[in-house]
């Protein structure tokens, strides 16, 4: 398979003016500023192979939704190189644009007091899509979709729900080899997350598609996912799959039982961390590596009625994942901050 999103120390820097209060604060301002930088992308090396769903996981403001921007061409990266496609994003080339598409869950490409059907219309004439052609993938995905009632209503009557789906439409007339969802279910409702769900998927398999998705719903990560990538603060901290993923971060099982009659904390406490116990259910959080042994122990001492494993939840994996980054985060600006003060006593300018 080939590469077809490939980064090498891929950078983004924000320079914003830091503001004094006071009319003093304004006056000085005029003739000395004070600026700040966020690396908001830093030194992330990506590779995606034609085909890929690759989940883009992170906290609010780790750079996330900027990476997206850069890899479209809508930011230029600050240092560092990327290629999609074997087009270098921002340069925007006619070709590039004509086989990729971005999808921002909380932006709006489709004019708001117009009926969808006249967005639909106007990207068919943008991205130069031969009309029978047009016809046929539009129709085939409203079918998909279900949304043959809602295309003639303006964009700005439409539920949050209906508006995604006449987003994902509007992304994916032109059949983009590339696509990039920015949190493409995110306020929707269960029941239209698994529709939206459903629809990426079967859109990959179809026409193998390469996507690159950033979601806060771990549902959507566990459902689309072949691999993982996690970046916070910038920085890539994590790549691989899932299940690695859950291993590396997740050492821990849980065991969910009931018995036929109420059991002790204390007595259940020799099997591992007694999570919670409600007389005849309890559950217990075991050593990944032991929970053949501790289930087997569990019958032969207590009364056990029923008994599942159960993994760790995916929410859980990923705060500890930040957690811990952000720990590390924390240590190394203190050292560099110990750095300084050492410089400083030594007499030696940094």
């Amino acid at each position: 398979m080939s590469v077809v999103i490939e980064t090498q120390k891929l950078t983004r820097v924000f320079r914003t003016y830091k503001k004094q209060e006071g009319v003093k604060g304004s006056l000085r301002g005029l003739f000395k500023r004070d600026y700040t930088e966020k690396k908001a992308a830093y030194d992330l090396d990506i590779q995606i192979e034609e085909g890929e769903v690759v989940a883009f996981l992170g906290p609010n403001g780790a750079g996330k939704t900027t990476t997206l921007k850069m890899l479209s061409g809508l930011l230029h990266a600050s240092s560092g190189d990327a290629r999609v496609l074997g087009y270098q994003p921002w340069k925007r080339e006619h070709p590039f644009l004509k086989q990729i598409a971005l999808v921002m869950g909380q932006r709006n490409q489709l004019w708001w007091d117009l009926p969808a059907i006249e967005s639909f219309n106007l990207q068919r004439d943008i991205y130069e899509v031969p009309n029978q052609l047009y016809k046929e993938r539009l129709a085939e995905l409203i079918e998909v979709l279900d949304m043959s009632k809602i295309i003639n209503t303006a964009v700005r009557k439409l539920s949050l729900g209906e508006r995604m789906k006449c987003e994902m439409v509007a992304a994916l007339l032109h059949q983009p080899k590339v696509l990039l969802l920015d949190e493409p279910t995110i306020g929707l409702d269960v029941i239209m997350q698994k529709k939206i769900r459903s629809f990426i998927k079967d859109y990959n398999q179809k026409y193998g598609a390469t996507i690159l998705l950033t979601s806060h719903y771990m549902d959507d990560v566990a459902a689309l996912a072949q691999r993982t990538l996690v970046i916070n603060h910038g920085r890539m901290v994590y790549e691989g799959s899932l299940a690695e993923l859950t291993e590396r971060f997740a050492p821990n099982k849980v065991l969910a039982v009931t018995f036929s009659s109420p059991v002790s904390t204390a007595d259940l406490g020799v099997l591992g961390q007694v999570v919670e116990n409600q007389e005849v259910q309890a559950r217990i959080q075991v050593p990944r590596a032991a929970v053949a042994e501790r289930a087997a122990a569990l019958f032969q001492k207590f009364p056990v009625a029923d008994l599942s494993i159960e993994e760790p939840q995916l929410d859980d994996i990923i705060h500890d994942l930040f957690t811990e980054t952000n720990k590390a985060e924390i240590g190394n600006e203190n050292k560099a901050v110990e750095g300084e003060k050492v410089t400083e006593l030594a007499g030696v300018k940094p």
